[in-house]
């Protein structure tokens, strides 16, 4: 099973923050998808929401280190 997660490693913050809120946009539809039962592809929404996950906890690991 290939594992199509994308590095965010090599991002600035500005593009972190443009990155979220496509992925936020992406998981709305994906949930208004489901909702109305035209969902595709079910493991995208999984997929969308580890992807917000790592950019969170990405977003914090850099808010630490410049607090420090």
């Amino acid at each position: 099973m290939a594992k199509t997660t994308i590095d965010f490693t090599g991002s600035s913050d500005d593009q972190l923050g443009e990155q979220l809120g496509q992925l936020k946009r992406e998981q709305f539809n994906l949930r208004f998808q489901a909702a109305t039962n035209q969902l595709e592809k079910p493991s995208r929404v999984r997929e969308v929401r580890k992807d917000i996950a790592r950019i969170k906890t990405m977003q914090a690991q850099r808010t630490a280190a410049a607090a420090k």
